[in-house]
């Protein structure tokens, strides 16, 4: 195996390929020697991207504790960094495991060979270009929100707030800090974009084998040369296939849920805070004067970058539990009722499983769906509100 990873969905293997670069997903076939060196190089990049910023953006919060305009602006990418630093540490924990997920999924779609499955495979059924259509504006609003942010800071001013141990007004230690915020503000941004695409591919993938489910139960008295055949030597094999094929499809969805519901809990927590206080300090930036147009401009990216990246998550879930539900429409549609018995109820024990939608969960607490997209962006606004009060009474 070289050290690029290659795979049918060119977002999810540029993704792989990004996190694995900066050494968070672990080669298998290093020597002992290797692994201890692939450590090291680990924990640098891990401090440098979200260490140093948790300690030094905690530190300011500390100082400033009380005055809620100064905690806010601090805030904001602290519990980002937060839940970047926990997305990185699920990914070298349960690396292997993600590996699985892709594996198991990879090999159906590398092994299909009918013609409509193909092109399922090829189109992705939409959830390709669904995922690439996302990455695409994922990416921008990222791009935007770092170059606003680095290039609004204003002379001997580092982009943003922060607390060192030493005077970053004198050179060249604030050329030095300036370097590391921007920097680790790209790199993090992009291997935030890539772990959030990471998680949603892999609900796609599923999405797609799904539907290739259904191409199987639409077909399944069907022949090679297009003649019904409802006999059980034709039936039953094909019916075993799916059945394997659905428990699979299921399986997947269990490990996508026990590797990322803990993350994406904590992503979900931290959204809440992120898209509240954001949206306060862009409130703070329009009535400034004179107005930062740039670091609005920054703002309001990163905003519309929060809100995107919880959409994510809830959109693919709920359309994993869509196209779960009509496995059920696509067993009833095959000629059933020329079957045998005993095909008939092997063909039941499908429908009636499918009817239980496919659900992903932010650790247990919520469905990712888009009625949990609603009640986040609701908590935000209300979080949202009570600040503005505060701020109002310290005034």
């Amino acid at each position: 195996m070289g050290f690029l990873l290659k795979n049918t969905i060119w977002p999810l293997t540029l993704c792989l390929n990004l996190i694995k670069l900066f050494g968070f997903l672990v080669p298998g076939e290093l020597t002992e020697r290797q692994r201890t060196l692939w450590y090291f190089y680990q924990s640098f990049w891990f401090i440098y991207l979200a260490g140093i910023y948790i300690i030094v953006q905690a530190g300011d919060l500390i100082l400033i504790w009380g005055d809620v305009s100064l905690m806010v602006s601090t805030s904001f990418l602290l519990f980002t960094n937060i839940a970047l630093g926990m997305k990185i540490i699920n990914v070298m924990i349960r690396g292997r495991a993600v590996q699985d997920i892709i594996d198991d999924g990879e090999e159906e779609l590398v092994n299909e060979d009918r013609d409509e499955g193909l092109e399922i495979v090829r189109s992705y059924s939409r959830c390709n270009r669904e995922v690439s259509q996302f990455l695409y504006l994922y990416v921008f609003l990222t791009v935007l929100t770092v170059l606003g942010w680095a290039a609004s800071a204003e002379k001997s001013t580092l982009p943003l707030r922060a607390w060192y141990p030493f005077d970053t007004s004198k050179s060249p230690a604030f050329e030095i800090t300036y370097f590391h915020q921007v920097s680790a503000l790209y790199i993090s941004a992009s291997l935030n974009v890539s772990l959030d695409t990471l998680a949603t591919c892999l609900i796609a993938v599923c999405r797609c084998r799904l539907k290739l489910l259904n191409l199987a139960l639409l077909n399944l008295c069907i022949g090679d040369n297009g003649d019904l055949q409802t006999h059980d030597e034709a039936v039953l094999p094909r019916l075993k296939s799916s059945l394997r094929r659905h428990q699979a499809v299921l399986k997947s969805a269990g490990e996508i849920q026990r590797c990322f519901s803990e993350p994406i809990l904590a992503q979900f927590t931290v959204s809440m805070v992120i898209i509240c206080v954001t949206a306060y300090q862009l409130a703070v930036e329009l009535h400034n004067t004179p107005k930062n147009v740039v670091r609005i401009v920054g703002m309001t990216a990163y905003l519309f970058c929060m809100i995107l990246q919880v959409f994510l998550y809830c959109y693919q879930g709920n359309q994993l539990m869509v196209e779960s539900t009509e496995v059920t429409s696509a067993a009833y549609s095959c000629p059933w009722y020329l079957c045998s018995l005993r095909s008939r109820r092997a063909l039941l024990i499908i429908m009636i499983r499918s009817k239980r939608a496919s659900q992903l969960t932010a650790g247990g607490f919520t469905t990712l769906s888009l009625t949990c997209f609603t009640a986040i962006v609701k908590a935000s606004y209300t979080f949202f509100t009570m600040l503005q009060r505060v701020e109002d009474r310290q005034k």
